[in-house]
């Protein structure tokens, strides 16, 4: 919770000034039953038409002046809700981009979604609420009952026992909603988990004939959610019903009291409306209270979740370090490296050793859930490894982490293109590149399909870069990468969807380009290594083999069979 007060700060005026209009409405709503009994009695029974005016009209003022102030109250809840959503969804976007790769897989994508979202609609809302009826609705209650003493204690004493048997049956609800309600966000975070997994993986789905099987699995998620959903709001639903027996067999009693106390003299008419109306104000405020229960109870789940988020200290591969040491000719040395994803997680890499050269070209290969991947993520020290490892000469955790990865490109396995241009997603590479720097690397890319386009590098790129084959997203990737002229490329299986003209093409032109840059190219493609100033060979996260091509030919057993598998794969 203390993680969500700081960005209160920016609305404290609007936090004060909102419920102290919204105090001064319940109090003119609790002098009206007072004037219309003053009406009744003094003005309509005496036919006192000078009386009924002045009440009717001081009535009047007392509505108008309430429903100003309501109307300012509304007035600063809003900017107080939507200014703190706004500010709470902006730290949460900047912490999640700060998270290390770790932190982002222990949360998962689904459930980091539904927080940015779901729950700071949550909390903006217990904010709006808390501004315009955390105060009004407990004072009514209680003040409904200060005036009906006010009026006669026998009356007040039925209020008194009213207000606390409602109080009781609220809790009890309430008691019996709030785990529900924490159930249900945990199972809104499953089904959007699984909504996500089957729009990422749909064409393998469909491809695997298992439509049928994901829907059924959706349906289930659905239908429990739905469930509870369904037991939750019959809980809640007990409050109307409820309420309204309350209701009925107060105003009941409260006139059999008041009629037997008008026989007598002890009341007047007009006073005993005013009670009626005291009864209604009291319960009506206390449903408003059990609707805050409900609101508080989903907006303090949705503050545990978003704090849990905000609390959580960047990993210290992302804050540890603030050096920016000069290049020097050795770019990077494993000494004895092991890595592992989590603590309960075997080792996805074993006690790596080597050493990598500036302006070397670095061939990693080895058979699927090798490690191959996973190392290319300790290069920019996305995770943080066991063991030594340097960059030019100093730990990577002594690194600065922008200034480290200023000095490499990373083009991953999936091609990601971003909604926009093929122009603004070069510029995420160089954000103030030239047209003819855009235009050289998409050439060495051999991207020349973008100079086919009509709107050149103004074409529209939709979301994920669906408009656009896979072997042109690679090439429009390997660009963005390329417009930077990294120290170090890392290619993660990033020539896949290319063929093998184009593919000798781009790396040919690589070598020639950036000669000083050390480029490492992930593939089980032995056709793309070959050329390799140095070739690792991994298997099962372990080192087996490294040297050139011709090396491991002759003493590396794996890289022998899967050479062998591709028909020698002959160097260039």
């Amino acid at each position: 919770m203390k993680e969500l007060i700081p960005y209160t700060k920016n609305y404290r005026k609007q936090l004060f000034l909102g419920p102290f209009f919204k105090l001064l409405e319940a109090i003119f709503e609790l002098l009206l039953p007072m004037l219309m009994a003053y009406l009744v009695d003094s003005g309509i029974q005496k036919g006192d038409t000078g009386v009924v005016l002045q009440a009717a009209g001081g009535m009047l003022a007392l509505s108008l002046i309430g429903l100003v102030c309501v109307l300012i109250c509304q007035y600063y809840a809003s900017i107080a809700s939507q200014g703190y959503g706004t500010d709470l969804r902006n730290a949460m976007m900047a912490k999640i981009n700060a998270l290390s790769y770790r932190q982002l897989n222990r949360f998962g994508t689904d459930t980091l979604i539904t927080r940015l979202t779901n729950d700071v609609n949550q909390i903006q809302t217990a904010v709006a609420m808390l501004i315009r009826l955390v105060i009004r609705a407990p004072f009514l209650s209680i003040g409904s009952v200060v005036m009906a003493f006010i009026i006669d204690w026998r009356a007040g004493l039925l209020f008194a026992i009213l207000l606390p048997l409602f109080a009781v049956i609220m809790w009890l609800i309430s008691r019996w909603t709030v785990p529900l309600y924490r159930r249900l966000q945990t199972q809104f975070d499953g089904l959007n988990q699984r909504v996500m997994q089957n729009l990422d993986g749909v064409r393998v789905i469909r491809a695997f004939a298992r439509k049928k099987t994901e829907t059924q699995k959706g349906i289930a998620t659905s239908e429990e959610l739905t469930r509870t959903a369904i037991h939750v709001t019959n809980l809640s639903a007990l409050l109307t019903p409820l309420t309204s027996l309350i209701m009925n067999g107060g105003i009941i009693l409260l006139l059999t009291i008041g009629g037997q106390q008008v026989s007598i003299g002890n009341l007047q008419q007009g006073q005993v409306l005013a009670l009626i109306n005291y009864l209604t104000q009291m319960l009506l405020a206390l449903i408003v209270v059990s609707n805050l229960v409900v609101i508080f109870t989903r907006a303090d789940a949705s503050v545990q979740r978003v704090s849990e988020v905000l609390a959580t200290p960047v990993d210290e591969s992302e804050s540890h370090g603030s050096l920016t040491p000069a290049p020097t000719s050795t770019v990077y040395q494993f000494d004895h490296v092991n890595f592992r994803y989590t603590e309960k997680s075997g080792y996805a890499l074993t006690d790596l050793s080597f050493t990598v050269k500036k302006g070397q070209l670095i061939g990693i290969t080895g058979p699927t859930g090798s490690g191959k991947s996973t190392l290319t993520q300790l290069l920019g020290r996305f995770y943080t490894a066991e063991g030594r490892l340097t960059f030019y000469d100093t730990p990577i955790e002594d690194w600065e982490a922008f200034a480290l990865r200023q000095q490499l490109a990373y083009v991953p396995q999936g091609a990601s293109l971003f909604s926009g241009t093929i122009r603004s997603n070069l510029l995420w590479g160089k954000a103030d590149a030239t047209e003819t720097e855009c235009w050289q690397a998409l050439d060495l890319a051999a991207a020349d399909f973008v100079r086919t386009m009509p709107e050149g590098l103004d074409t529209p790129v939709v979301e994920g870069g669906l408009n656009f084959s896979g072997g042109q997203k690679q090439r429009l990737t390997i660009a963005r990468a390329l417009i930077r002229k990294p120290a170090v490329l890392v290619l993660d299986d990033a020539l896949s969807a290319l063929d093998y003209q184009t593919e000798l093409q781009l790396r040919q032109g690589l070598r020639q380009a950036f000669p000083e840059t050390t480029i490492f190219i992930i593939s089980q493609r032995i056709s793309a290594i070959t050329a390799a100033d140095q070739i690792f060979y991994l298997a099962e996260g372990k080192l087996l083999g490294k040297g050139t091509h011709e090396e491991l030919l002759a003493t590396c057993t794996g890289y022998q069979e899967l050479a062998a598998s591709q028909g020698g794969a002959d160097h260039e």
